[in-house]
């Protein structure tokens, strides 16, 4: 029997490698997606050979990941509960996609990962999973075990697993989108979030920096004049916003399995390059399409933080944004100062925006006659019906 674990190098993926081992008799093949996490790949292969693999895959997706999830991400503006960027959401898909395609390889049904009870990539991993493989047959020891972290250290140090030495007190997940903290300390929404948990977005120098982001089809191309791939633009982003100590993000989140819980994110390009995409929309769209873009935004990132990557609306929504991002050309300039940022310009070939009819000094100015019938027929529908409710 072989089972191919979604294998993060982390303490529960590292112990369900010898756990799987022992319950089920089985080969273990682990599975590692390079989606933009600072991570040491060696190591973690490595450590998964010690911990009892017979087989190891580390695979790189860094670009795969940026040109066709995260390109989605910031042409439908992705923001959950208009806080949260999708960072871990959109890089499940992905990287169930990689290990399905290792167990179809290695001839096998059986893929395990390591998601617990409580957390919504449960729901993202086996949803996906069984859209990709309708066959599969999913093992999630973190589900059937009934460890806690303590019992999983010692279950390690009793059967000599090496695990990696993480924090005691926080539980991360990042990617070239962003970085997620979790943990008891600051599970409390009204206690402040110490600065030990934050990476990104330590602020190491003051003042304020100014950037220009150009777009084509919506999708960012250049930084500052300087054309690159996505993946390294956000990268750069990343380190260079995040220094300022800009992309902090602490909200309650409404989570899929059921309850409120306190979200920490870090994700310095991934708010600068929204709102920067929203920007340029607003400058482009017209009202009606500003607005309907608005609610299908809204809808494609419920799907995605859902776990509905296989929902055949997600596609229809991401096939109507494309068609409008096809517009959202041109540069928009912006400045960060600590967590705060603000538009300084922009420009797009594809704007209606006239000066000649908006300007207040030298602009287009309706008659009075003009104004008068407009006003009296934009009205008329809330007029008469004050009029016949007597109000």
């Amino acid at each position: 029997m072989k089972i191919v674990l979604a294998y993060s190098g982390g303490l529960d993926t590292t112990v369900s490698i010898r756990w799987l081992k022992e319950k089920y008799n089985a080969d273990v093949i682990t599975v590692t997606v390079n989606v933009g996490q600072e991570e040491d790949f060696e190591e973690i292969e490595k450590r998964a050979y010690e911990a009892g693999a017979s087989k190891h895959y580390t695979i790189d997706a860094i670009d795969e990941f940026a040109d066709k999830y995260i390109t989605f991400g910031i042409k439908m503006n992705g923001l959950y509960e208009d806080a949260y960027p999708l960072s871990t959401a959109l890089a499940r898909p992905l990287i169930v996609e990689k290990v399905i395609e290792i167990a179809k390889r290695e001839g096998t049904e059986y893929v395990a990962h390591g998601s617990t009870s409580k957390g919504n990539d449960q729901v993202r991993f086996d949803l996906t999973a069984k859209a990709l493989y309708p066959e599969v047959k999913i093992i999630t020891p973190a589900r059937v075990w009934g460890m806690t972290r303590e019992e999983e250290i010692a279950y390690a140090k009793k059967y000599n697993i090496p695990i990696k030495e993480e924090s005691k007190v926080y539980s991360i997940d990042e990617n070239l989108w962003g970085r997620s903290i979790e943990g008891d300390q600051i599970s409390d929404p009204s206690v402040e979030v110490p600065e030990d948990a934050f990476k990104w977005t330590r602020r190491t120098k003051t003042g304020k920096l100014k950037i220009s982001i150009e777009f084509e089809k919506g999708v960012p191309v250049a930084l500052n004049g300087e054309k690159m791939r996505l993946s390294k633009l956000i990268s750069i982003l990343n380190t260079e916003l995040g220094s300022y100590g800009f992309g902090r993000i602490d909200h309650l989140e409404n989570r899929v399995v059921g309850f409120k819980s306190r979200e920490v994110y870090e994700a310095p390009a991934a708010l600068a390059l929204t709102t920067a995409h929203k920007d340029l929309e607003k400058m482009i769209y017209t009202p009606h399409e500003l607005r309907f873009k608005r609610i299908i935004d809204q809808q494609w990132s419920d799907l995605v933080y859902q776990g509905l990557w296989i929902e055949p609306l997600r596609e229809v929504l991401q096939k109507t944004g494309d068609e409008l991002n096809k517009w959202v050309e041109g540069e928009v300039k912006l400045e960060v100062e600590g967590n705060s940022i603000r538009i300084l310009g922009r420009e797009s070939k594809y704007s209606p925006y006239s000066e000649s009819i908006a300007s207040y000094s030298k602009g287009w100015y309706p008659t009075d006659e003009m104004a008068r019938g407009f006003i009296e027929i934009w009205g008329m529908h809330s007029l008469l019906s004050r009029k016949s409710r007597g109000i």
